[in-house]
């Protein structure tokens, strides 16, 4: 039988290690796990009890490795407390242990349409370090007060228990808070919570707002997930941004932001995650032009979001396809290690000053690593790690990261030939996504896939629209191979 499921689980395991990616974990990470029977739950005078406040968790409608909470306090001025849960992972993943160097080498969880190869065993990231509905938990909590205008007027971080009162799905939320839907479940039952989460939706907006007004970039990519029926490969759908899930980027942008003022004012050294002034901004200024834009000759993200903007209302359908042009563009985010005072480097992307990554310790190794500086910085105890460690692990993570890229990118290739390969010889609409010394990629604008351009691809740039015809597939090797045909 075709399209199976378990034909692309051999090409996902076989991609992870020739991607130098653990696809399983070791005989010592798994005894280690075996020893782990309870979750700590410790009432330290440092560890403040704020299990009956109304947490309420929101993620994908499978997601079962919870990494954080959210709920908001309204103060008498008008401004909004804000406090984020982080799950704390290092509770039981200690430094050098089995478990931690099975985190360490791979760096993340990976995910592909054949299999999710997850950071930490099951065990852990989806029951014991994860904030699960209903469970006493210990956390790192990050505290803000955020104001009409969305400017953070301060913050803090600190160690708590917390207990998940609702596991609430991104797309039920978003359907209620636009008013397409009526009230999930869970929020109709648990008494204020629609309350609570329709004021953290209004704070998060607030945030977005003001991170757009100093150049924040509105783009909308699109990423395709693999549809099954049962073990069938049945379609690709893309995934649509929405509200619930603007609520939860806003709100971890700005905890992270918060964390790495944190460690600045301990003096603590820690990651940054940034996104250099792009490279290629006379492509950009090129593909604004060819959309009838006009961006300045040196980089502007604010000119860039402002051009943005523009194209989103004039053409909604089309955007995406822009958007995707501009983020090949723009090029990747990177680690780095910072010990400066001011936050500075940048994120050109998302015009934030000190960002880290600090919200998803159970499926990002940076995340974890973050944790325990923070950890450190609470108990005024030395720091974990030295820097020439955290160099050496910033230029890890940044690496292993893009191997774990490259392997989700490959199985999305896998999927797509295992849909097209009945489909030699038609012909598609696609936009040019990447081009290269190794050659030029297009996407089709449907469906959803991408692939190489093996003939006719002279002259053609990032953000090119071109018409093409589907002449090979090889699901294997995840090759979708097209020639450029007149429109």
């Amino acid at each position: 039988m075709k399209h199976q499921r378990t034909d692309l689980k051999h090409i996902a395991r076989r991609a992870m290690i020739e991607r130098g990616l653990l696809p399983d974990f070791s005989a010592e990470a798994m005894a280690e796990l075996a020893r782990i029977e309870a979750v700590p739950t410790d009432r330290h005078s440092d560890i403040r009890d704020f299990t009956s406040l109304l947490w309420a968790s929101i993620d994908n409608d499978d997601s079962r490795d919870l990494d954080q909470l959210t709920v908001a306090e309204p103060r008498s001025d008008r401004s909004v407390k804000i406090l984020v849960a982080i799950a704390d992972v290092d509770a039981l993943v200690t430094k050098d242990s089995a478990l931690d160097a099975h985190a360490k080498h791979n760096t993340t969880s990976v995910y592909t349409s054949g299999e999710m190869f997850p950071m930490l065993p099951e065990k852990l990231s989806t029951d014991l370090t994860s904030l699960g509905e209903g469970q006493d938990r210990l956390a790192i909590v990050v505290e803000m007060v955020i104001a009409e205008d969305g400017a953070v007027l301060s913050s803090t971080l600190f160690r708590a228990l917390v207990r998940n009162q609702a596991k609430l799905a991104y797309n039920s939320v978003a359907a209620w808070l636009t008013g397409e839907a009526p009230e999930p479940e869970r929020v109709k039952v648990v008494s204020g919570l629609a309350v609570q989460l329709r004021l953290q939706s209004q704070v998060a907006q607030r945030l977005k707002a003001r991170r757009h007004q100093q150049g924040a970039l509105s783009l909308e990519t699109i990423e395709p997930r693999a549809v099954f029926d049962g073990e069938v490969l049945t379609a690709l759908r893309v995934e649509q941004k929405n509200r619930a899930k603007e609520l939860i980027e806003d709100f971890m942008i700005a905890a992270n932001q918060a964390t790495v003022s944190y460690l600045n004012g301990k003096g603590v050294p820690s990651f940054r995650r940034i996104l250099r002034s792009p490279e290629r901004w006379q492509r950009i200024m090129e593909v604004a032009a060819r959309w009838g834009g006009h961006l300045p000759p040196e980089p502007d993200a604010s000119a860039l979001e402002a051009f943005l903007v523009t194209r989103r209302q004039a053409d909604p359908i089309r955007f995406p396809d822009l958007s995707l042009a501009v983020v090949k563009l723009i090029g990747r985010g990177e680690y780095v290690l910072d010990q400066s005072k001011d936050g500075a480097p940048e994120h050109f992307g998302l015009a934030v000053k000190g960002y880290t990554h600090s919200t998803a310790p159970n499926r990002r190794f940076p995340d974890l690593i973050t944790q325990r500086l923070i950890k450190a910085a609470l108990a005024g105890a030395p720091t974990p790690y030295r820097p020439d460690e955290l160099k050496y692990l910033a230029d890890h993570c940044t690496e292993k990261e893009d191997d774990a890229e490259k392997v989700e990118r490959q199985l999305r290739k896998s999927a797509a030939a295992l849909l097209l390969e009945s489909r030699i010889r038609e012909r598609f609409d696609a936009i040019v996504t990447g081009v290269s010394d190794k050659g030029t990629w297009v996407r089709l604008l449907e469906p959803p896939v991408e692939g190489k351009m093996v003939t006719g691809a002279n002259g053609l740039d990032v953000g090119d629209s071109v018409r093409v015809e589907l002449v090979s597939t090889d699901v294997e090797r995840g090759y979708i191979d097209f020639v450029r045909v007149r429109p």
